[in-house]
């Protein structure tokens, strides 16, 4: 169960980062071993050593991948989209995410929280999470679209607040209705917007 014959090193790190999303979804970041991710993957640990440092690393990198994929597939969509537009309909979505980075998400705080060489790559994971979304609200900003005088990165801290939030408050555990929800972020983004300056007659 090494190198899988005609499989590249990127379809193995690919393998990888799905297998591990799935395993740590599933028994957690403690009862997950090295070893249950490499035979979900089909290789070996060597095989895993050799793309991931340690379990710590494959976790936040499998954070990674499933938020660029995310990102990627709404740009996607809709690449004329504005920014205040993308952040609605991620906003939209988080009280019914069931995907696994929100489970991906939770494992890695808890574990944070628990282990320092788990802390210190999500600190660098949240840190990039702030950083591309401030960017966001400074290209809002710059087009009129939120208010220059907000500060990008308290709205960053705000969002990933939403968002980090949204994968421990699950719609098991409390639901809310799509047209309830979306009609308060629109009024969240709308108070966001640039205060209306009075026309001069």
């Amino acid at each position: 169960m090494g190198r899988i014959a005609g499989v590249t090193a990127a379809e193995t790190r690919e393998r990888l980062l799905r297998a591990a999303a799935d395993v740590f979804a599933r028994r957690g970041y403690d009862g997950t071993r090295v070893a249950d991710i490499a035979a979900a993957a089909g290789v070996s640990n060597g095989a895993l050593y050799a793309h991931f440092g340690s379990k710590a690393a494959l976790l936040v990198a499998a954070l990674r991948a499933h938020g660029r994929r995310l990102l990627a597939e709404l740009f996607a969509a809709d690449p004329d989209r504005s920014v205040t537009e993308l952040l609605l309909v991620i906003g939209r979505w988080l009280p019914r995410r069931r995907d696994p980075q929100g489970y991906l998400i939770v494992e890695a705080l808890v574990a944070a929280r628990r282990d320092e060489d788990v802390a210190g790559p999500m600190r660098d994971y949240v840190g990039e999470r702030a950083d591309w979304i401030a960017e966001l609200v400074r290209v809002a900003q710059s087009g009129r679209e939120l208010d220059p005088a907000l500060s990008p990165d308290a709205l960053a801290h705000f969002c990933l607040l939403l968002a980090m939030g949204s994968a421990l408050v699950t719609p098991d555990l409390h639901a809310v209705d799509d047209e309830e929800w979306a009609a308060l972020l629109s009024r969240v983004v709308t108070a966001l917007a640039p205060p209306h300056k009075e026309e001069t007659p």
